[in-house]
């Protein structure tokens, strides 16, 4: 059985740092494994900006490009239990140092990629491989912020970690734009700097090496990752196979054959990669189910904004990513409120709030989408940053409080696996639907201005895959008078575009909603720092046994 650890020796914190760790070796840990987690959270959304220039100069479908932006989620979630379990065996700074070297050079090769026939695929395996260093980087780094703050100033170490980190997202497509103006290939040799301050800071920081004597669970590993593979690539691949295929529904349904499979093999293992009975805790349940629905739509929204406003409203990189920003001005302001609202009262008020202001936000962005401007949409795009901003911090710091033990790696491992799993399920299955929805708006758009039916499906599909404002170019127009038509044809193209968008966002509202019906069934209990003491971890099996302090709410 898996050993836990008891009650804390004098002179110790329960994370196992040693109490009165200099301030300033406590403040150089957190600065530095800020500066590497940043890189982390700056790729999720630094891409979606460069997608249409990407595209134009490597010749990648819409697909293909949804691939690219997926294969780092997917691997991100595929492998982050993985990290953290390595974390807890090989040591945290180790695992930390490992994490960010693979990240930043597959970051650099990334930037390198040739063009021509293998681009797509250099690409996406890279980016697949800045997945696995983030989710071999991310785990470690909590855990070493756990690790050197004491328990009564871990609350806000924490608040700040996940704060800061989910805000860090509005860098990206900031960033994004004024380096894509320059070249695109930047948006990932940006990280070298970065990672190398992480680096630096983590050295001065003299960080403790901790590591648990355990074994790795291999087969728990291959088949979480399996299981996820096969799923989000029958969601992603839809589009192309259509809904009606039996490739389709072979990966959707063998992908989560294998989840369940996993979820049984886990429960029979001495020493599992995720210690599922967490889930006995409905408080921490409520909390991963918040994170799961809302990041179906955090960071697709990303991709799916920027798009639509170079492609609907004609803007550069650098205004959609000022267009992203009135999302994260809402995101900063209420991030702060939500902090307090979990200090004061808990996560759940926070989570009731933060879900259905999402859920309102994005119905009403929805239905501004095909205004075609973008100060028209501003306070909607900042009511759904808000409504992102005030569940966030709080449902994970709710969730990480209710750990097992001193396995505070091992509970991020579980709400992190679920944020990037339902992250690349969000971009699949919204990427489809755009897919199929803009083909037939475009059809019927086509027709209606005198383009054969032929030629239109051919159009439509070559502007959904292309998915960018230069279909015109791309797709045949057979003889001078079809081909005009077309051209003139691209500004009701793009309201089509605008209008499938529709379709997405709304989807994204119905997300946030599902996320308020199921805050509300979380108790109104919260984790403080005399209950997270006073109370051993029990070392056998059952629901984790901390006193929770009621909270109305």
């Amino acid at each position: 059985m898996r050993k836990h650890s008891g009650p804390p020796a004098p002179g110790q914190d329960p994370a196992g740092g040693r109490a009165g760790k200099g301030t300033a070796n406590q403040t150089l840990a957190l600065a530095a494994m800020l500066f590497a987690v940043s890189m982390t959270f700056i790729d999720q959304t630094i891409v979606a900006i460069a997608a249409p220039s990407i595209i134009d100069e490597l010749g990648l479908s819409a697909s293909g490009m949804q691939w690219v932006v997926n294969a780092y989620l997917l691997s991100l979630a595929a492998f982050f239990a993985l990290g953290g379990r390595l974390a807890d065996i090989m040591g945290h700074r180790r695992v930390m140092l490992a994490g960010t070297l693979v990240f930043v050079v597959s970051s650099v090769l990334c930037g390198c990629v040739p063009t021509g026939e293998f681009a797509q695929a250099w690409l996406i395996v890279f980016r697949a491989t800045q997945g696995f260093g983030a989710a071999l980087l991310f785990p470690a780094a909590l855990a070493v912020v756990i690790s050197v703050f004491p328990v009564e100033r871990r609350g806000r170490a924490l608040a700040l970690f996940f704060g800061l980190s989910g805000a860090l997202t509005a860098v990206g497509p900031l960033l994004g734009g004024w380096l894509t103006d320059w070249t695109w290939r930047a948006i990932f040799w940006v990280n070298v700097p970065v990672a190398a301050v992480a680096l630096v800071l983590a050295a001065l920081a003299r960080i403790p090496e901790e590591r648990r004597r355990e074994r790795l669970d291999v087969p728990g590993a291959v088949l979480v990752a399996v299981g996820m593979g096969l799923s989000v690539l029958g969601f992603q691949q839809a589009s192309a196979w259509g809904w009606s295929s039996a490739a389709t529904w072979a990966c959707i349904v063998g992908g989560l054959a294998v989840l369940a499979v996993f979820c049984r093999y886990e429960l029979g293992v001495a020493e599992p990669l995720i210690t599922l009975r967490v889930f006995r805790d409905r408080a921490f349940t409520v909390d991963s189910l918040v994170l799961f629905f809302a990041m179906t739509a955090f960071v697709p929204v990303f991709f799916f904004a920027s798009v639509y406003a170079q492609v609907s409203l004609s803007a550069s990189p650098n205004q959609a990513a000022l267009y992203l920003l009135y999302f994260f001005i809402g995101f900063g302001i209420a991030s702060q409120w939500g902090g307090r609202i979990l200090d004061r009262r808990g996560a759940r008020p926070a989570m009731k709030l933060g879900t259905a202001l999402g859920a309102v936000g994005f119905a009403l962005w929805a239905g501004k989408l095909t205004d075609l401007s973008i100060h028209d949409q501003w306070p909607y795009a900042a009511l759904v940053g808000a409504g992102i901003g005030f569940l966030l911090a709080p449902a994970s710091t709710d969730a990480v409080n209710r750990s097992i033990g001193a396995s505070y790696g091992e509970v991020t491992g579980i709400t992190q696996t679920l944020r990037n799993y339902a992250a690349s399920i969000g971009i699949a299955v919204f990427g489809t639907v755009l897919t199929h929805v803009t083909t037939d708006k475009v059809v019927e758009t086509l027709t209606s201005k005198g383009v054969p039916a032929g030629p239109a499906r051919e159009a439509a599909r070559s502007v959904a895959e292309a998915v960018t404002g230069h279909a015109d170019a791309e797709v045949p127009g057979g003889d001078g008078r079809i081909a005009t038509l077309m051209r003139d044809s691209m500004d009701a193209v793009r309201t089509d575009f605008a209008e499938a968008n529709q379709w997405v966002f709304n989807g994204m509202a119905i997300a946030l909603g599902v996320a308020f019906l199921c805050s509300l069934w979380h108790p109104g209990t919260r984790v403080t720092a005399d209950t997270a003491t006073d109370t051993p971890a029990a070392p056998g099996p059952g629901p984790d046994p901390k006193p929770r302090a009621p909270e109305a709410g």
